[in-house]
């Protein structure tokens, strides 16, 4: 897939910017706080709906708007597609296939697909669990787009539990008429399946991708770290998982609910379930989070997302856009040539950086090098 044009208006620091890309690499030069990593955030938000950087939609809109607009042109191997997206300070976003506005999110998702590379990844190793989550909860949202649908029915469901346990705590007895389930306990087993069920469909699909992800990335860190070291990737549900079999999966997390039963009504919240999932990362048997050194962490993380590169080419047949934010800063003269040496021209590459000199004269001749300085971009 290649992205041909990009249009943001009020989006971050942009008034209004269009860009055509005239080449498969990209590079944005500029000094920090220009506006280069706010045009990478733009393409991201076409490909995933959520930005890394911001939470909610009013924090992406230009200071002074109630709105902001970002389009697109898209080459896939079927043909060229055209994407927007409309962000509102108050009210829902809108998004739009070819002209056509969507009522469901998961339609959009999957079409531009695109592998987010920023020097805050390296907290993808030493920082919390929600961190690797997150990141593999956008994977494979990208690769199974429905995914995202089946994430935020588990999050609607934990929200309504933990709320009713918050209830049951405190002692809280809530409105209700004879229609309804009268007792918290008999709502609180309503509630117990849906987390089953929910949960159930969360975990077998993060399972299964880290299978899928996992021999690549210990493929592409043996080549960096020149074979010296050992990589595993492994999934820590918070409820085991014997087997990719929905029936014991569910009652796995019914027999594991049951045993925390006390102690959840205690504290008013939720222990089971994949919001409590952590991945491990080992180098030669030693966790990475713990004692990798910060060269090693670095490795691992780069391995991780040529993974990324490689797993979504695999199952939609393209290679996605790659996105370097800022990150070759961030990595030794070795582990930047690793990197660009596997881009080539095989991905498009949009790259951020405040210099040129990371570069060799090969890639400055093959690429499209554009100037970002005070929300203008101009040729460089």
């Amino acid at each position: 897939m290649y992205l041909k044009t990009l249009y943001i208006r009020q989006f971050r620091n942009y008034q209004e910017q269009q860009v055509a890309f005239c080449a498969p690499k990209t590079i944005l030069v500029g000094n920090n706080a220009q506006g280069k990593s706010n045009l990478l955030e733009a393409v991201e938000l076409l490909s995933t709906l959520k930005s890394h950087r911001a939470g909610r939609d009013r924090d992406l809109i230009h200071s002074g708007y109630n709105d902001s607009k970002i389009t697109a042109t898209l080459e896939r191997a079927n043909g060229s597609v055209d994407l927007g997206l409309i962000l509102r300070s108050q009210g829902r976003r809108t998004v739009v296939l070819n002209g056509e506005g969507l009522r469901r999110h998961i339609d959009f998702l999957g079409t531009l697909n695109a592998v987010q590379f920023s020097s805050l990844d390296l907290e993808l190793v030493r920082g919390a669990p929600e961190r690797r989550r997150a990141w593999l909860d956008s994977l494979l949202t990208q690769i199974e787009p429905i995914y995202a649908h089946i994430l935020q029915q588990y999050n609607q469901v934990l929200r309504q539990r933990n709320a009713l346990l918050k209830q049951i705590k405190t002692g809280a007895v809530p409105v209700s008429d004879a229609t309804k389930v009268t007792t918290q306990e008999e709502q609180l087993t309503l509630w117990d399946a849906q987390l089953a069920l929910t949960g159930s469909r969360v975990t077998r699909r993060r399972a299964r991708v880290l299978k899928r992800l996992a021999p690549l990335a210990q493929v592409w860190h043996a080549s960096i770290s020149g074979k010296t070291e050992i990589l595993e990737v492994s999934y820590a549900p918070n409820v085991s998982l014997e087997q990719d079999d929905p029936e014991k999966v569910q009652q796995a997390f019914l027999d594991k609910i049951q045993q925390h039963r006390f102690v959840e009504q205690h504290h008013g919240t939720t222990f089971v379930g994949p919001h409590r999932d952590e991945i491990d990362f080992t180098i030669n048997q030693t966790p990475a989070r713990t004692y990798g050194s910060q060269g090693q962490q670095r490795t691992l993380v780069l391995a991780l997302k040529l993974a990324e590169l490689k797993l979504i080419e695999e199952v939609v047949g393209e290679p996605p856009l790659l996105l370097l934010d800022d990150v070759l800063a961030e990595l030794d003269p070795l582990r930047q040539n690793q990197l660009l040496n596997a881009i080539q021209d095989r991905f498009q590459t949009l790259i951020t950086t405040t210099h040129l000199g990371s570069f060799g004269s090969q890639w400055i001749e093959s690429s499209q090098i554009l100037s970002v300085h005070a929300g203008q971009i101009s040729s460089f």
